[in-house]
């Protein structure tokens, strides 16, 4: 037996990492996860809120002990135009709350620590340079420093996840298949920030933002309260920022300065920038999940599902199932691809896979009329709302038919055809397929 030999070795100590540890850990197997950064959470760009169902899944008491900022209560949708905005809410105030502002640097070295109680051997500061592959299949992990080998290798390393694609699970990543997300935090008084959401103490609010300084452009905004501070960001797809010769932070600022947004924010004090990259690619871009000896999880599995910026729920229960796996190969002594594929089995009749292959045609379709969809409309949405609430002499009905017939002013007939084609068809894949 080589030095250095455990059962199973998890990549990154991410919520998918972690998840899939403490699982291996509570069935009394041997696991080392080996995490990059100082720390777990501290290489991590996130919103963001997380959803409780899930989490619960992993930690079933974390709204004891675990490092929460508010309880969400209140969602906002905001269509932006270039000065004005339409937004939409949606108040939840159930006993239970759905979902929770977290600070990932926190909430990741709570998740760590709860690890270690169970018996997972947190190694940090420690980057892994490449697998070690034996007769086709993977056993251990080269390091900066020495050689860990293991029965099984569970990735967890991020959305480029260099390992998946060393032993040829993961292809490179296209442009269209991966957004720029950029992040500022903003210290603002509790006070403050209960007048201007409009919140309680324990309670939070999030806005998700289309249009706006992403006006054509395939991405999404947001808004999350904290208990002292305000994060805001957005996504926007890596090729749409070489379309339109723009960089991140660029985009950031304008958001920041939209009459809509800026008042949320306004005097806070600055204290972080960060950008990560999100995997956007969906269901037609998931990597092979399981090979000999290793399973891929989180981020570098591309589990992201894009519409309702859910990532890290996906991550964690990726990592719960992987785990449940590693323990069943385990205990048969089995670590062949067909025995970890129950990974992939079990993934799919969970509503992670259901959820990414009921948008799988989302991407695409949206790209293929982006003009429409993230420009046109999305105007159109604003103009109706100054058309509506405005009183200047010209009778309501004949502002309503100058709103209609501009439509066909705008477009041609086979324009707004195809526009009513392409919702159609995502419709149905959504529904029906």
């Amino acid at each position: 037996m080589p030095e250095n030999k455990t059962e199973v070795i998890v990549v990154g100590a991410g919520p998918a990492g972690i998840s899939c540890a403490i699982t291996i850990a509570r069935a009394g197997r041997k696991v080392v996860l080996i995490e990059r950064g100082r720390f777990s959470g501290s290489k991590n760009v996130f919103g963001g809120a997380i959803y409780a169902q899930p989490t619960r899944e992993i930690f079933p008491d974390f709204e004891r002990t675990a490092p929460l900022e508010r309880k969400n209560v209140e969602h906002k949708y905001a269509i932006l135009g270039e000065n004005d905005g339409t937004v939409i809410s949606y108040q939840n105030k159930h006993e239970l709350p759905v979902s929770y502002t977290v600070m990932r640097g926190k909430f990741d070295r709570w998740m760590a620590d709860e690890a270690r109680k169970e018996g997972v051997v947190l190694v940090e500061e420690t980057v892994v340079r490449e697998l070690i592959v034996e007769n086709e299949a993977v056993v251990g992990v080269k390091t900066e420093l020495e050689d860990y080998y293991a029965d099984i290798v569970v990735l967890a390393d991020g959305v480029n996840s260099l390992l998946a694609k060393q032993i040829g699970l993961r292809e490179d990543i296209e442009p269209k298949d991966v957004a720029v997300s950029v992040k500022e935090v903003f210290k603002l008084p509790k006070e403050k920030i209960n007048d201007r959401f409009h919140v309680n103490d324990d309670e939070g609010c999030i806005y998700e933002i289309f249009g706006g300084s992403m006006l054509g452009m395939l991405g999404l905004g947001f808004v999350y309260t904290n208990k002292e501070s305000v994060s805001i960001g957005l996504g926007v797809t890596l090729d749409e920022f070489e379309e339109h010769k723009t960089k991140p932070y660029e985009l950031l600022d304008k958001l920041k300065q939209h009459p809509v947004i800026a008042p949320l924010i306004k005097d806070g004090e600055l204290l972080e920038y960060s950008a990560h990259l999100i995997p956007e690619g969906g269901f037609k871009k998931l990597p092979v999940l399981a090979g000999a000896g290793v399973m891929v999880v989180g981020d570098a599995a591309m589990l992201v599902n894009n519409l309702h910026w859910e990532g890290t729920n996906l991550a964690m229960i990726s990592g719960k199932l992987a785990g449940e796996t590693a323990v069943v190969a385990l205990s048969k002594h089995n670590f062949s691809e067909h025995s970890l594929n129950r990974y992939k089995i079990e993934l799919e009749k969970s509503f992670v896979m259901k959820d990414l292959k009921t948008y799988r045609n989302l991407m695409d379709e949206i790209h293929s009329r982006k003009e429409s969809f993230l420009k046109y409309y999305l105007n159109k949405i604003n103009a109706f709302f100054e058309m509506f609430t405005s009183v200047n002499g010209v009778p309501k009905r004949t502002l309503y038919w100058n709103f209609i017939k501009s439509f066909f002013k705008d477009r041609s007939l086979k324009e707004l055809f195809k526009d009513f084609f392409s919702v159609i068809k995502l419709l149905w894949s959504i529904l029906v397929k």
